[in-house]
């Protein structure tokens, strides 16, 4: 059997939080030589085998020890308990431009961090051009590299680490910094990699990205391995369960983050999303029936009023947006309170956090009376149908036969 490329075995690390540090030898002596701190640990008894050619996601919030445990198998920390093997030549590429010299030029830069991961001088020549175009700086190459966008110093610095041919590559977060191209280059290489028998481990936020990528992936939460297993179903845990409980009624209250405009002579007091049941929730799943429900007030009759809604997406994308104009709902006219539904028999968002926008118009949509955009925010989670990409569900159905199948039907 194939020994694995990693082994960690019971791996816990320390960290000391200082209160207050002996800043002379006087506060020293006051103290009596100690200084006060609080035990942090950043690990706790983590276990898991990485196979050989695989690649390898690790996930978790912020603080969870992710990137502490990729320097304990780079080998820049040391465990305070337990052991990592690695079976293999590592490179990392832990932080932004780590070995970059701000005032040298990215071609001195490229010949610096290439001695610092093992490269001799010969073997980055004879790669320097590959490198560059790899990075995609031929352009700045002679820059010195302070000027760099964030963008370029991933991009160098993901370039110099993946020509060293390792065995074993570990990377920090370039997924999160690298624009669309770039990802792109660098699924490529994963891929690569994975055909040469090489292994990748990648610590990402970037959940799309490592559900794609990775073949395995494992869980950290404060230090602590919550799971190892498929990425399909690692991830979906841990966006369920890293989706926060939100208030469920509207205002200010609702955990929208919009601002608000019109002229005020009828406002929408309130908005609210609300189960099969009819009851305010902020957390549904994919495929169910919903209401949002608008409570109003108008302080006069107002004609033919036009109510509407839309929902968008955490990165701005309106996924929708209907009002009762173009569904042929127009009232004659309002007054005093009352409240506006639209049902929605299928909620076909795929799991994400949303936000609901409402708002009041006069019959040709120019006039605001009330415009509350994204006032409420709401999460989706997993349901019928099951799909993870994109923002909405088209809820096709699958079919998949055989040539001599297709051609008798």
């Amino acid at each position: 059997m194939t020994e694995p490329a990693i082994v960690v075995s019971d791996v816990s690390k320390r960290f000391r939080l200082y209160h207050e540090r002996n800043q002379s030898l006087k506060a020293a002596i006051m103290r009596r030589g100690r200084a006060k701190y609080d035990e942090f640990w950043a690990l706790k008894d983590v276990s898991f085998d990485i196979p050989v050619g695989k690649t390898f996601g690790i996930i978790g919030t912020n603080g969870s020890g992710k990137s502490t445990l990729l320097k304990c198998i780079a080998k820049i920390l040391r465990p305070d308990g337990g052991e990592i093997r690695a079976n293999g030549s590592i490179a990392a590429l832990l932080e932004l431009g780590s070995g970059f010299h701000p005032e040298l030029s990215g071609r001195d830069n490229v010949f610096l961090n290439g001695a610092i991961l093992g490269m001799s001088k010969r073997d980055i020549t004879s790669k320097f051009d590959e490198i560059v175009s790899f990075a995609g700086l031929e352009q700045f190459i002679d820059t010195p590299v302070k000027n760099y966008s964030s963008g370029m110093y991933v991009r160098l610095g993901f370039s110099v680490a993946i020509s060293v041919d390792p065995e074993i590559l570990l990377v920090d977060e370039v997924l999160a910094v690298g624009d669309e191209a770039f990802q792109r280059k660098c699924s490529e290489k994963f891929n690569q990699f994975r055909d040469e028998g090489r292994t990748v481990v990648i610590v990402s936020h970037a959940m799309g990205a490592m559900r794609q990528l990775c073949d395995e992936m494992a869980w950290l939460d404060h230090g602590v391995l919550r799971e190892v297993g498929a990425p399909s179903q690692v991830v979906d845990e841990y966006v369920d369960e890293s989706h926060v409980d939100r208030i469920e009624t509207a205002d200010d209250e609702g955990g929208g983050t919009g601002g608000r405009w019109g002229s005020g002579e009828a406002l929408i007091e309130r908005v609210e999303l609300l189960d099969a049941a009819g009851r305010a929730t902020a957390k549904v799943h994919t495929g169910d029936a919903v209401t949002i429900r608008f409570h109003w007030n108008a302080s006069r009759p107002i004609e033919r009023p036009v109510f509407g809604m839309a929902i968008h997406s955490l990165s701005g994308v309106e996924v929708s947006g209907p009002n009762t104009r173009d569904a042929g709902q127009v009232p004659d006219s309002i007054s005093g309170s009352g409240v506006t539904d639209i049902a929605i028999p299928r909620l076909m968002l795929v799991p994400g956090t949303f936000d609901i926008s409402a708002s009041l118009y006069d019959y040709a949509c120019v006039h605001a009376y009330d415009h509350r955009h994204r006032s409420v925010r709401f999460d989706v989670e997993f349901g019928t149908p099951r799909e993870s990409y994109g923002v909405a569900s088209l809820g096709g159905i699958w079919n998949v036969r055989p040539d001599a199948q297709a051609a008798a039907s």
